[in-house]
């Protein structure tokens, strides 16, 4: 709550931010909101509260939130991505700042590059600084450290990737359904012998990803001999290399289900190399830039990062301002089909 304080000229000394939320008939808190330009507030209402503060000849009285808040609080926030280069983390990224700067919040990024060392360390760096949350995607075989490195009053959200050996609210892509739908998609179009291609396999995400490759493919009765997957395909280069390979199988497939956006960019590359685009199905979990101008246009399973980001981030500020919960929440956010050619490639 943000206090309120006489105007300088002592008019309505005895009115509280009580009686302002009872004049415009709304919660304290919604009063509170307006006064921090938060979002999530009608414009009809904010501006009935305004009206009401203007009316009853008072103003929130900065001096005295700002003192509160520092002595609590460092108002600051620790972000750790995947990569903040990569498009789906930096939207992210973005979505996360967004919220945060309408409550006078810092965001502090790092980026994992799936490296267990690194998570720690950057974790550590931000509990040094004392930031007030973290929003955290995982690599480390356990999180279990989180418990001795973590003050109990510093809350935490996972994004993208499950936690091991830790309870915690989490919000990710629905990879299982996304793969299946994938997968499904390209085997609707009369495909038979069918390729996944994986990120690192101690990925979580990647795990759940070919979960829903093979739920599909036992739908459609595959025998596994017509399924490939390769998994620990790193970069972009691992996946060209891995593509042609594939294609120089007495049996090579004849449709290709990317499990990310960095592996699509390396089959489009290897499918072109071998003048194979036009005749293998290609759809990728993910979306990638300029998916629509390439020829064909590159199908996609699109994720929701700035919906990520956001619900993310709106769990962290609800802990923070006391929202209690019975047990950590999962939120799973829906992913699209995008179809723009590559995935509807019929076999030959």
């Amino acid at each position: 709550m943000t206090p309120l304080s006489g105007r300088p000229d002592g008019r309505g000394s005895s009115v509280t931010i009580r009686d302002v939320a009872q004049h415009a008939g709304v919660g304290i808190k919604t009063v509170s909101r307006v006064i921090n330009n938060e979002p999530n507030v009608a414009k009809a209402t904010a501006a009935r509260i305004r009206a009401s503060i203007a009316e009853l000849q008072w103003e929130p009285d900065a001096y005295a939130a700002n003192l509160r808040r520092t002595m609590t609080r460092t108002q600051t926030l620790g972000l750790l991505l995947g990569n903040v280069a990569n498009p789906f983390s930096a939207t992210i990224h973005r979505a996360i700042e967004d919220l945060a700067i309408h409550r006078d919040v810092a965001v502090f990024a790092s980026s994992l590059d799936d490296d267990p060392d690194r998570e720690v360390a950057a974790v550590g760096a931000f509990v040094r600084r004392k930031v007030d949350g973290l929003i955290l995607t995982c690599i480390a075989e356990s999180q279990s450290y989180l418990r001795e490195l973590v003050p109990e009053t510093m809350p935490v959200v996972f994004i993208d990737r499950e936690p091991s050996d830790l309870d915690a609210d989490l919000v990710h892509a629905d990879n299982v359904g996304g793969t299946a739908l994938a997968t499904r998609h390209v085997l609707g179009y009369g495909h038979r012998t069918v390729a996944l291609l994986l990120d690192r396999y101690d990925i979580w995400s990647a795990r759940e990803r070919e979960r829903g490759f093979r739920q599909a493919t036992g739908e459609f009765g595959l025998a596994e001999s017509s399924t490939l997957i390769v998994r620990d395909l790193v970069d972009q280069a691992a996946a060209e290399r891995a593509v042609l390979e594939l294609m120089a199988l007495p049996t090579p497939p004849t449709a290709i289900v990317s499990g990310q956006n960095l592996i699509t960019i390396g089959a489009v590359h290897a499918l072109r190399r071998l003048g194979r685009h036009h005749d293998v199905a290609l759809i990728g979990f993910d979306d990638v830039d300029l998916a629509d101008l390439m020829e064909p246009g590159i199908s996609v399973i699109a994720q929701r990062p700035q919906e990520i980001g956001v619900r993310a981030a709106q769990m962290l500020f609800e802990t923070l301002d006391g929202v209690a919960r019975m047990s950590p929440r999962r939120v799973v956010v829906p992913v699209d089909l995008i179809p723009r050619g590559s995935g509807e490639i019929r076999p030959r």
